[in-house]
């Protein structure tokens, strides 16, 4: 007998439509596995026959050949042992083919029998949204961000097989309670004291899209600063939300107790990642990266100094376009990518380059460090801040600064402005929108002029250095097309010259 039972698997951050089909007959007792099967699918072969034998059904002694069909996607993972097993179960004649009706299933086995969580379960009941879906209890909320049908939750399969026998009643969809996710608090900005510079530099970055360079000496805040970002940034968007969503689903990655990811994500990846880690990939799990990851929100590379150059340069397809593509000899998968860059790096090795006659490094091993940061990159930073040790009167005193909640509404007003005006960030500026409301006055065009001849301003630096203008000026209220001499010389002080050699000597 011949069954069919749909289901979807996960490929990057979107999901695949698969139908499996299970055929049982006579022939010498085996199991195959067709369409594509990664190592870990292939090995549901074991882990569906105990849980069938665990929960007192029938594993039968003849030849089954399972099918995942369309055979164009490589089908990863465990998410197809639930539907398998259902399969099983129907072509043997221990389950009717009416009584699971339409119902798709996703869940990896255990071996005694129960149903267990498996990562992109919001992506892959995406996929097939109108149907009506069997999950495992901990996906229900993650289910329910995506579905249009009917949510179930199963935790064990005898407990599945009697519900769908009429035997049992479904247990209802309710999902467990979880922990509020690390990523949910965010730190407050009142918290750091003096750096009015960086601070400014931050609600800068926050109202236009802008990204973020700090370069000073350790312990000076850089972190600190950074950490407080997703602070001043508004929910997200639907749109956004439901992406960041799906692609932090299928990572794995804990989502809010409610399942959407409404607040911007910071993601601060390890200076030993690899270009993997950052963009996404494997050899055999194409999981999404932490570009990825940080969709919608914020990406903080700190110790920018101790990446690897390559795994540097990656980010620069990301800044540019949003989106990342990971192409493998079998499938290519495009990730949104779109995220504010926030970096952070010492002046020198260590870290004392800052501060006249306090650097103990060689002039070798600071080009060496900064040498890693190759220039296209840099000059994809609109503001690069110098970051100095707060003074002691200023860390001692009693005077309290701005807090997050206070900055978050300046920048919420400075961002409508830009996008009731031109539809988008003032990051995104480009061509004629940048042109119509970026004009630099006589002075500001003049001093544009000087700097860009004495070689410290590239022609893509012009234009980040007029959008960074632009949002100081909605910032301060003003919000003509033109710009004074004073937004320019703000935003000319905003964007440091980094001191490296060329990128063919980094190590």
């Amino acid at each position: 007998m011949i069954a069919s039972v749909p289901s979807a698997t996960l490929l990057g951050a979107r999901g695949y439509p698969v139908t499996v089909e299970v055929h049982v007959g006579r022939g010498l007792p085996g199991f195959s596995m067709l369409g594509l099967p990664d190592e870990a699918c292939r090995e549901a072969r074991d882990r569906v026959r105990a849980a069938l034998m665990s929960s007192g059904l029938e594993w039968p002694d003849r030849r089954i050949t399972v099918n995942l069909a369309p055979p164009r996607h490589r089908k990863t993972g465990s998410g197809l042992d639930l539907a398998i097993a259902v399969g099983v179960l129907i072509a043997t004649d221990q389950l009717t083919a009416e009584a699971v009706g339409a119902l798709a299933f996703v869940g990896e086995l255990g071996l005694d029998g129960s149903i267990r969580h498996v990562p992109g379960v919001a992506p892959i009941v995406g996929v097939r949204a109108e149907n009506d879906w069997v999950v495992p209890p901990d996906g229900v909320s993650e289910a329910r961000v995506v579905a249009s049908g009917r949510i179930r939750a199963a935790a064990s399969l005898r407990g599945l097989v009697d519900a769908l026998s009429g035997s049992a009643q479904w247990a209802e969809a309710v999902a467990p309670v979880r922990a509020v996710v690390d990523d949910e608090h965010v730190p407050d900005l009142a918290e750091v004291r003096g750096q009015p510079v960086a601070r400014l530099a931050l609600e800068v970055a926050a109202a236009g899209g802008h990204h973020l360079l700090f370069v000073g000496a350790p312990g000076s805040g850089k972190t600190m600063l950074a950490t407080r970002l997703p602070g001043l940034l508004p929910d997200l968007e639907p749109d956004v939300a439901l992406e960041a969503t799906m692609i932090r689903s299928a990572a794995g990655v804990s989502l809010p107790a409610e399942g959407l990811v409404r607040r911007p994500p910071f993601r601060s990846p390890h200076h030993t990642s690899s270009a993997a880690a950052m963009v996404g990939g494997g050899s055999h799990y194409m999981r999404p990266g932490e570009v990825s990851l940080a969709h919608g929100g914020v990406l903080f590379v700190d110790e920018m100094g101790q990446f690897a150059p390559s795994v540097l340069d990656t980010l620069r397809e990301a800044v540019e376009s949003g989106t990342v593509a990971v192409g493998r000899v079998n499938h290519h998968v495009t990730l949104p990518a779109r995220f504010q860059l926030v970096g952070a790096t010492n002046p020198c090795p260590c870290g004392e380059g800052s501060a006249p006659g306090s650097c103990e490094c060689d002039e070798r091993s600071r080009q060496r460090y900064l040498g890693r940061l190759s220039g296209p990159l840099l000059d994809r930073f609109d503001l690069r801040v110098a970051v100095a040790r707060p003074a002691v009167g200023e860390l001692m005193g009693d005077g309290a600064s701005e807090p997050t909640a206070v900055v978050a509404a300046r920048v919420a007003s400075a961002r409508t402005v830009a996008l009731e005006r031109a539809g988008v960030l003032n990051a995104s500026l480009e061509g004629v929108l940048l042109d119509q409301w970026a004009i630099p006055d006589p002075d500001a065009a003049l001093r544009l002029r000087r700097e860009m001849e004495h070689g410290r301003l590239t022609g893509r630096g012009y234009h980040r250095v007029r959008r960074s203008a632009r949002t100081i000026a909605d910032l301060a209220g003003r919000t003509d097309a033109v710009l004074s001499d004073e937004d320019i010389t703000v935003a000319l002080s905003m964007r440091a010259v980094i001191a490296r050699r060329a990128h063919a000597g980094a190590a």
